[in-house]
């Protein structure tokens, strides 16, 4: 099994929901399923499995999941494979799910037992005669490239005033940020949240100036920990957050300063402690999402590290990972963020230079995070990797950030 989560933002680059994405199979392994063995067991809906075994409050801190289903699957006895509340659940449907009255019966029949359903992939010829089941959906999935958004705004205002509108492939800042000018779309999906920056946008401000030398303090081969422990002590928010970590590790103990907490905490764990925490900081004025992003990636391509034989560089890749949006965070191209701070040689060149084994695992997450299954499947083959192990890896990444930020 492999899966993924796709964020689907506002106007306000706020998260509202997750579409999961699941694969069951390795293509490369099992040719057939491109056949017809692909509709072997195609009344089981895998999305749903995830969400069961894992619950919205780790897998979407408790926000709306959209699950895709197909021709097949819907007639599934869903309600005996989702453990979750129906109304966390939104059905999407795509257009091989026809307006013939068998669907329109079912689609009506998932309705009444609470779930939200959305449609996708739906050409705007075919919007008249799938108004028995747009009667029914709450969210409609467009591609925005390919629609007119003023006339769509009216039309499903007038037709269909509670469904709310989606835009799909939103793919750079700049296309957000117009399509929220413009107006008419609920909600966005696409890769804008997290591309590179190009051109430096502003100065670093003084406070993320701290936590930059905080950084390369820790990240100093054998770092002195009075030296971490003053750079601390210049903000309180990570002051705070060091003293309730402490207390929750020695509650009996009697903490007298910071380089106290620092000592108690020791060397190695406040390290891992002090990338995480200010990685958090650095990404304040940014999206939520980046912070799930890095934090996510960093401890996925750690849990990937022994299958890509990489065991002993497990901590330089979860530092990579915390590292791979730096230059969002920072407003800077990734070479000028990267000279900010210290990092080893092989995760520069896996950041700016997209060369060496830690590259390799970079491009993975991102084609993992992408629901790229078939370039997934590729590298599994190559490395010789179980899909278990990585959706187990992916699984312990999501329950890691759900426990060090809780929703």
């Amino acid at each position: 099994m492999l899966a993924t989560l796709i964020p689907l933002f506002d106007d306000k680059m706020t998260v509202c929901a997750y579409s999961v994405f699941a694969r069951k199979e390795n293509l490369f392994l099992n040719p057939n399923y491109a056949g017809g063995a692909r509709f072997d067991g195609a009344g089981t809906v895998h999305e749903l499995e995830v969400v069961s075994s894992m619950g919205v409050a780790t897998l979407s801190g408790g926000k709306e999941v959209f699950v895709p289903v197909n021709q097949f699957s819907i007639f599934a006895e869903i309600s005996l494979q989702c453990t979750v509340p129906p109304n966390k659940v939104v059905l999407l449907m795509d257009n091989t799910i026809l307006p013939q009255e068998n669907y329109i019966r079912r689609v009506k029949e998932l309705k009444e037992q609470g779930y939200r359903l959305a449609i996708r992939k739906l050409p705007i010829s075919s919007f008249e005669e799938y108004k028995e089941i747009l009667k029914c959906c709450d969210y409609i999935l467009l591609d925005h490239v390919k629609i007119d958004i003023s006339k769509a705004k009216i039309y499903f205002g007038k037709q269909y005033p509670n469904i709310r509108l989606c835009a799909v492939n939103v793919d750079s800042k700049e296309d957000y940020d117009e399509l929220v000018k413009d107006g008419g779309y609920d909600l966005y999906e696409g890769a804008f949240f997290r591309m590179p920056v190009k051109k430096s946008e502003t100065e670093v401000s003084p406070l993320k100036v701290n936590y930059i030398e905080l950084l390369n303090v820790v990240n100093a081969p054998d770092y002195d920990l009075t030296d971490a422990a003053d750079v601390i002590g210049k903000d309180p928010a990570l002051v705070i957050s060091l003293l309730e970590i402490v207390n929750r590790m020695a509650l009996n103990s009697e903490i007298t300063s910071i380089r106290h907490a620092a000592a108690m905490l020791g060397q190695k764990e406040l390290k891992r402690w002090i990338n995480t925490a200010v990685t958090k900081e650095l990404c304040a004025d940014k999206p939520s999402e980046i912070v799930r992003l890095v934090m996510i990636r960093a401890k996925f391509a750690e849990g990937l590290a022994s299958d890509f034989e990489l065991s002993m560089q497990a901590p330089e890749l979860f530092i990579m990972g915390l590292f791979s949006a730096l230059d969002i965070m920072l407003d800077k191209t990734m070479e000028e963020a990267l000279d900010m701070v210290q990092v080893s040689k092989n995760v520069r060149e896996a950041l700016l230079n997209n060369k060496g084994d830690f590259a390799k695992i970079l491009h993975f997450i991102k084609r993992y995070e992408d629901a790229d299954w078939e370039e997934v499947s590729r590298i599994l083959v190559l490395e010789d990797i179980e899909m278990d192990n990585v959706y187990n890896a992916y699984l312990g990444a999501l329950r890691w950030y759900r426990d060090l930020i809780p929703a």
